[in-house]
């Protein structure tokens, strides 16, 4: 009896480093055609990345199917707008919405707490929110983790410490006076951190001198610090018009006009 349950259960899958040797192989968070901008970006990102301590897993079916995938760094190198020093900071976990409901994004999160624990780290913290680009905050809450952080309009920092006298991690302060820097004109802060930001930025680029007759600059972040003084707390993109903060993370052309539209007292797009 106790042998046909052990047939009968089914094998875990499998969770693999994804490097510079297995990428092309691999679908980038749904990204599969080699072409794509966005992934060919983020190829290049993983690859600088690789001396800041960036740590990217995938997690495969039994059939070799990607069915989940997370992504971490030490905190003193997060691309957020964070202060996380001694943490590992958990920027990305994603797991498709066919295979959710099995237990696969712990599995994922309890791989990274082994990871702390094999740095030697004060514990892992990651950021949730309510809106869309982040990960959900019921995955953490059931996994132990808890809320040491909060900035508007929904930013959570959440944390599960190993070292329980570790101070806790915390947002960076000032997003106002970030975004003020960037003076007159429309400007859009990005990174390839996410594969699918490349075709937010070219949409909104397109729509902006089109439409509103209007340059968009684009302001590269090219390092964790330029990330983490960024004017939102995602960090990764930042769309701030004469020096006011539009939207703190990724946006579709019709989001742009909708906004632009009521700043600037148009219709359409």
């Amino acid at each position: 009896m106790i042998r046909a349950e052990k047939r009968r259960q089914k094998p875990k899958p499998e969770i693999i480093e994804v490097d510079a040797a297995n990428f092309d192989a691999l679908p980038c968070c749904g990204i599969k055609a080699p072409t794509h901008v966005g992934r060919q970006e983020k190829r290049r990102w993983l690859q600088d990345n690789a001396k800041l301590g960036v740590r990217a897993k995938m997690l495969l079916t039994n059939g070799g199917e990607p069915c989940g995938y997370i992504e971490s760094m030490p905190g003193e190198n997060a691309w957020r707008g964070v202060d996380a020093a001694g943490y590992l900071f958990i920027q990305c976990v994603w797991v498709p919405s066919k295979w959710q409901g099995k237990g696969w994004g712990s599995l994922l999160l309890k791989d990274c707490v082994e990871d702390a624990r094999k740095f030697d780290k004060r514990g892992v913290a990651t950021m949730v929110r309510e809106g869309p680009w982040m990960p959900d905050r019921r995955l953490f809450v059931a996994n132990g983790f808890q809320s040491v952080d909060k900035v508007p309009p929904d930013c959570e920092l959440l944390v599960k410490k190993l070292k329980s006298r570790s101070p806790d991690p915390a947002f960076r302060k000032g997003w106002e006076d970030r975004s003020g820097q960037y003076g007159e004109g429309l400007t859009l802060l990005r990174a390839a951190q996410c594969p699918h930001i490349a075709k937010f930025v070219a949409d909104i680029a397109e729509a902006s001198e089109k439409r509103y007759k209007m340059k968009l600059n684009v302001v590269e972040l090219r390092s964790p610090r330029d990330a983490q003084n960024a004017p939102s707390p995602y960090a990764v993109f930042s769309l701030v018009y004469n020096g006011k903060l539009l939207a703190d993370h990724p946006i579709s052309r019709t989001r742009f006009c909708n906004i632009m539209n009521k700043v600037t007292k148009r219709t359409g797009c």
